[in-house]
């Protein structure tokens, strides 16, 4: 099968500069290995940008069958360039052309993407999750809502602009930097002292749920998986995570729930919290997970 292998690499592919600008940078030597497992399953590749040029090239590549059947498909490995909902782009344009496409539709990446909403589809579903406010100015009430918090963009990837503030004085700070710098909302949300844990979901239906992944802090002073964390310090990966029998049940099932109610396809990761007390707390799902061999 010809499967095109679609990314944002070069982000000057646009007609004008357009909203925010994408602030992800990405690992040559991921995109590498999808292509090299593609082929040795024996399907010739294609790697190419997912920018204005895309249909042009896509249809070079897979030309229209005269049964109208699809003649390819394409890897979603596209971030976006600009824009506020950057994760819906490639597969709208994809269904407007009628290709094929791994990974979720516009709808699943635009409900995964925005934390907000995310976190209230699930609240609302029974799925457990820290308490929240969204906040644009820092001053407004928190209510009943305990410090630390942890401040973070609602429509950002990878931690950008994540802060844990430990007190109110620190709050309209932290949210001031979230709208100047990235011109949206901030999520303020409590934090939830213990344990990371990662489940990674392949498959619909009744999807398949990967072996538990712990993030190790180890003495960390700092047991969050920031920016620096996830790009530079990396903390070591216990997997499977040693988490007995029942409470790995309820963390697939909330996971299960999370991908179906975010309307999630193919794959995803849930990320999650267990509390000193075992209690377990969905923080957000990725509908374009990261990949590598570790």
């Amino acid at each position: 099968m010809r499967v095109a292998v679609v990314w944002n690499h070069d982000h000057t592919g646009v007609i004008n500069r357009f909203g925010q600008s994408c602030p992800e940078q990405y690992d040559r030597e991921t995109i590498e290995s999808v292509l090299m497992a593609l082929q040795r399953a024996g399907h010739e590749t294609l790697l190419c940008e997912g920018d204005k040029g895309l249909l042009a090239t896509l249809e070079r590549f897979m030309p229209p069958d005269p049964q109208s059947r699809p003649s390819g498909m394409v890897f979603d490995w596209a971030e976006g360039i600009q824009g506020e909902c950057r994760y819906t782009h490639l597969p709208a344009m994809l269904e407007m052309a009628g290709v094929p496409y791994t990974g979720s539709n516009p709808l699943g990446h635009a409900l995964a993407n925005d934390k907000v909403i995310t976190k209230t589809l699930i609240r609302d579903n029974g799925v457990p999750t820290p308490n929240f406010l969204v906040m644009r100015r820092g001053t407004e009430s928190t209510g009943d809502l305990r410090f630390p918090v942890v401040v973070k963009p609602r429509r950002e990837d990878s931690s950008q602009g994540l802060q844990l503030v430990h007190e109110p004085a620190q709050l309209k700070q932290a949210v001031e930097v979230i709208v100047t710098r990235y011109a949206q909302d901030a999520l303020v949300e409590e934090y939830i002292e213990g344990r990371e844990i990662c489940v990674a979901l392949l498959g619909n239906g009744e999807p398949e749920v990967l072996p538990l992944v712990e993030q190790d802090f180890g003495d960390r002073e700092t047991r969050l998986m920031t920016w620096d964390a996830k790009y530079v310090t990396r903390p070591p990966k216990i997997c499977p995570a040693q988490i007995g029998s029942r409470l790995a049940t309820v963390l697939r099932d909330i996971s299960v729930a999370t991908f179906r109610t975010c309307l999630c396809r193919d794959y995803a990761r849930v990320d999650l919290r267990i509390d000193g007390s075992g209690q377990p707390f969905v923080l957000e799902i990725n509908a374009n997970p990261g990949l590598s061999m570790h």
